[in-house]
């Protein structure tokens, strides 16, 4: 990207690295910096004269193959995955297109005045209450 001078660097971090996890510290922990080294890349790039955008997406809940162990195969999985995603706002877990779709935008020339953004992707989870939809 350098010698061209243009591009767009996408980093993956997680809902975890906006707010605390006391469970999981140490994974919390490293997601948060993956949230401030995207800004201080994005700001290095900027202060170079570089046409160079970096940005982070905060993915929640997304439904791939981690979460096979939790919910298993039996004829209560879809309870266990409803009873995960029940503070989300949306109710659901986000699917891998959802962020590949977001990650495609930010990479494209749409984007090209967004750099150190933070974008998340979490059915609303961190809008704030977890009041079902329509109540």
């Amino acid at each position: 990207m350098r010698p061209k001078g243009v591009g767009s660097i996408i980093n993956i971090s997680s809902r975890s690295g906006l707010v605390g996890i006391p469970m999981a510290a140490a994974y919390a922990s490293s997601k948060a910096a993956v949230r401030n080294h995207t800004k201080s890349v994005a700001l290095y790039c900027a202060g170079q004269g570089l046409n160079i955008r970096c940005n982070s997406i905060h993915p929640a809940a997304v439904m791939t193959p981690i979460w096979e162990p939790m919910l298993g195969s039996g004829p209560d999985r879809s309870k266990r995955e409803a009873a995960m995603v029940a503070d989300t706002p949306l109710r659901r877990f986000g699917r891998p297109e959802e962020v590949a779709a977001l990650a495609i935008m930010l990479a494209s020339d749409e984007a090209t005045y967004v750099t150190g953004a933070e974008l998340t992707i979490d059915g609303g989870i961190l809008a704030g209450s977890a009041a079902a939809p329509g109540s």
